[in-house]
Formats: structure tokens, sequence, C-alpha cells
């Protein structure tokens, strides 16, 4: 049984989302305002979160942003509820270091299946691939420590996107589309979730790892195909 605490301010979208995750299986906790969050996130440590934005006083940004600082909570997977429409919103919350985002008014067997597809990401290196370090031009990846770097320089990686850029390097010349990025990065269903989300996380892994962003070196687009990271650089 996964556990999942759920960070909302309106009482009726609490009940709701507490129903449909203990219909599937889960433990669920509840807190209706960003502070009693965070404290329930250090008392219970949830398998997953999933957090509204849109919240008086400490913000759903500020919880995120807080859970990521903590050494104890950063790697749990964590879902931003974000108004229909807000692309503002989605980018914000993916740079404060969400993995997904669901946009209101929802379904709430998508809400299971996002949920369900996080608890099964794995925040490990591929099981099959016994390499601790990955390396393509200036560009390493420390596995064991899950620790990323651009010549000298340490680069702070969310945790969904070290995961992609693991992905990419351990596949280096590989090229994958955004579906099926979603399939072995998020642990989506075929043809389930959403390729913005890629693209986003992407952007933001250039941003990071990129001398220009707008003329990347590592994380390469092949049009029409997808992605990926040429072997050599």
């Amino acid at each position: 049984m996964a556990t999942v605490l759920v960070i909302d301010d309106e009482d009726l979208v609490l009940s709701l989302l507490q129903r449909g995750l203990r219909a599937a299986g889960h433990e669920v906790f509840t807190a209706n305002n960003g502070l009693d969050g965070i404290g329930m996130a250090r008392r219970h440590s949830p398998d997953v979160v999933v957090l509204d934005i849109n919240m008086p006083g400490v913000d759903g940004f500020e919880v995120c942003r807080r859970l990521r600082e903590d050494p104890r909570l950063s790697d749990i997977p964590l879902l931003f509820l974000t108004k229909r429409g807000e692309v503002e919103e989605r980018v914000r919350g993916l740079e404060a270091g969400a993995d997904d985002y669901l946009p209101k008014p929802f379904d709430i067997t998508e809400l299971q299946a996002r949920v369900g597809a996080l608890l099964r990401r794995v925040r490990t290196t591929d099981r099959e691939d016994p390499r601790t370090h990955l390396q393509v031009g200036e560009l390493t990846l420390d596995r064991a420590n899950r620790v990323a770097r651009v010549r000298d320089r340490t680069v702070e990686l969310t945790p969904v996107e070290y995961d992609l850029l693991d992905h990419l390097l351990a596949h280096a010349g590989e090229v994958f589309s955004s579906d099926l990025l979603l399939q072995q990065v998020w642990g989506y269903s075929p043809g389930t979730g959403d390729t913005s989300l890629v693209r986003w996380h992407i952007r933001n892994l250039r941003e990071k790892i990129e001398d220009d962003p707008s003329q990347p070196r590592y994380i390469r687009t092949v049009s029409r195909h997808g992605y990926t990271i040429a072997e050599e650089i």
C-alpha cells in the first residue's frame, strides 16, 4: 500500500481526492493549507504528494520548494494540480521541482493513473545497466550519488530531470519520442500522459546543462522523431 499526501485548500476537492485514491488502494493523508502540508510530509514521508498550486498563504510553489530542499523528502514524486489553460503555472511548477501536473477539473481515473505512474517510476539507475558513471563530452553523470556535472560545475537537477537525463545518456545515440519517454521515464501506459510535459522538462534541462540552450550540443531534437544525446560530442 502506498501513502499519498494531498494538499488543497478546498474541502470538497480534498474529499474527492481522498475517496478516489483510497479506492485505488492507497493510504491517504490530507492537509488544507501549505504549512500543514509541509508538516504532514515531514511526519509521514509519503510516497507521492498531490499538491494544489493556488492556496492562500504558503502556496504550492513554496511547498514544493521546501520539500525539495529537505534531504529526507527531496525525491518524493510530486504532482501539481493547476488551472486549465494556465501554461505559466505549469512551467513554474515544473521549474520548482514538480514531476507532473494535472489541470482542474479532472477525471478521478486520470488522477489515479497519474499517481500510479509516479509510483512505478524507479528513482535508481537502470537495473540492467551496471555503469556507475555516464559521460558524453564534458557532461558526466555520477549515478551512485545522482550528481550531474558539466566540466567542473555541478548541475542542480530535480528528481525527474535527473531521471530523464540519465535515461538519455544511458541510451546515447538512440532517438526517443515524447510518448516513449513518458512510458520509459514517467511510467505512463502507451498513449497516456501529456507530451508537453516532456517538452518543458527538456527545455529546463537545456537551460541547466547547455552553454547556449537555443543551440544545444547535448540534448538534440530530431525533427518529427524526438530527442537524443549523441554518443560523441
